[in-house]
């Protein structure tokens, strides 16, 4: 076919096929005819103007094509829209979106595609302009859908695609443990995109307490003995965490709760003075907070068959869901602790010795979906390795009184010297990331 041109004033008349096409230049800028469908982009105008790229008419239905317009001095481009060949047989020609000028705050090209189907032939939407750089807006998705050629029907246009990449990818808070969130995904076809915002992992941010429930080999306690785990505790977190260690030496979870009287009650349990809570307990509800963790291990003086400090296993994993609902109201994390194995040897080896307790936690942590640190297990496999098997002499005072066994333990078999109480409290800290459990972000 034959292409005529003429001229009236900036802008030039093309006829092709009986159809007309115009394009028209301003400000500067350079015009071009695209060849076989093509478009050429106008060039820069002078500072401050706006180039557009002129349409040409395509032959034998090749695809349009276009290319962004480049921004003056501060002036923002606006990528020239590509116009599909006329074809008699085959598919019709894809306008891509022109792409946004480079200029500081300068707006994205608009992306306008879409070809003229020739006879049986589809059509394609063309591609969205791409944001501008240094702050530039995402264009717009291409049209889609072509119009209907001769003798073809129109054939579906596939939808533009989204203007603007994925989001900037989040930001990890400050403090260890975070991590950036994922890159934003695309917009949806056919429009603009809007750029995903990643939320950063909340790592070790807030300030906490780690509050703590439980018996003498938990509790602070007094040089040179008995000293409990979590007054060791503390030495393995950072700045943002505070340690309330309320554990009371000789309580069962009962009596550490409340009043309990010396009487045993018709349902084998003991009957409480008051249902009121004692002070340890009050404290805790009062001042527990979104963030903070309560460990809870007691097992050791529930064990007694008499009151006040009898426990049944039933009611000792009541008392442990109790007290984990209540944290969890709070927003807290309950953590439950199996009480640390005395030491009792079978040859060279350890062996555990709170069974039915031991057994009773794990049962709770189950039962009320809260982590259990198995602490009885992990002593006994610390005393096996320290060499402490077999005891030295009979399981008597002298035995403790010398040597590896006498400088980890009291002159027991339960309690521990202050080197006793800081491997405990090892354990516990390195369960917690054994474990995966979140509160170990804040250790050192």
């Amino acid at each position: 076919m034959n292409r005529k041109p003429f001229g009236l004033g900036g802008c030039a008349f093309v006829l092709f096929g009986g159809i007309a096409f115009v394009a028209c230049t301003s400000g500067g800028a350079g015009t071009g005819a695209g060849d076989d469908g093509g478009i050429d982009a106008g060039l820069a105008g002078a500072a401050g103007s706006t180039s557009t790229g002129s349409a040409g008419a395509g032959m034998g239905g090749a695809a349009g094509s276009s290319s962004a317009g480049r921004s003056g001095t501060g002036g923002s481009a606006t990528g020239g829209s590509g116009t599909g060949g006329l074809s008699t047989s085959g598919s019709g020609g894809q306008g891509a979106g022109g792409q946004g000028g480079v200029s500081s705050g300068g707006v994205g090209g608009l992306g306008t595609g879409g070809a003229i189907a020739g006879s049986g032939g589809t059509s394609s939407g063309g591609a969205s302009g791409r944001g501008g750089a240094s702050g530039g807006a995402s264009g717009n998705g291409g049209a889609s859908g072509g119009e209907s050629g001769r003798g073809g029907a129109a054939g579906g246009g596939a939808s533009g695609r989204g203007g603007a990449a994925g989001g900037t990818a989040g930001t990890a808070v400050a403090g260890g443990g975070g991590r950036a969130g994922g890159s934003g995904s695309g917009g949806s076809a056919g429009t603009g995109g809007t750029g995903g915002t990643g939320a950063g992992g909340a790592g070790a941010s807030a300030n906490i307490t780690i509050w703590i429930a439980g018996d003498s080999t938990v509790a602070n306690g007094s040089t040179p003995c008995p000293i409990g785990w979590g007054a060791q505790f503390m030495s393995h977190f950072n700045n943002k965490v505070t340690v309330s260690n309320r554990a009371i030496g000789g309580r069962s979870v009962q009596t550490w709760l409340y009043d309990v009287s010396s009487t045993l009650g018709a349902n084998g349990e003991c009957d409480l003075n008051s249902t009121t809570y004692l002070a340890a307990w009050t404290a805790m509800l009062s001042g527990m907070k979104t963030g903070d963790y309560l460990f809870i291990q007691f097992g050791i003086n529930d064990t007694d068959s008499t009151c006040p400090r009898h426990v049944g296993t039933a009611l000792f994993k009541t008392y442990y869901g109790m007290m984990a609902q209540a944290a969890k109201d709070r927003g807290a994390n309950p953590i439950f602790v199996t009480p640390v194995s005395s030491i009792s040897c079978s040859g060279s080896k350890a062996t555990p010795t709170r069974g039915t307790f031991a057994t009773a936690t794990m049962q709770a942590g189950t039962q009320y979906s809260v982590p259990v640190i198995d602490l009885e297990q992990l002593s006994v496999a610390l005393y096996t390795s320290l060499g402490f098997c077999p005891l030295p002499g009979p399981d008597t005072a002298t035995t403790f009184e010398s040597g590896a066994v006498g400088a980890f333990f009291c002159e027991d078999h339960t309690h521990f010297e202050q080197a006793g109480a800081v491997q405990i409290a090892d354990l516990v800290a390195k369960a917690l990331t054994d474990q995966g459990i979140g509160l170990a972000a804040y250790l050192k």
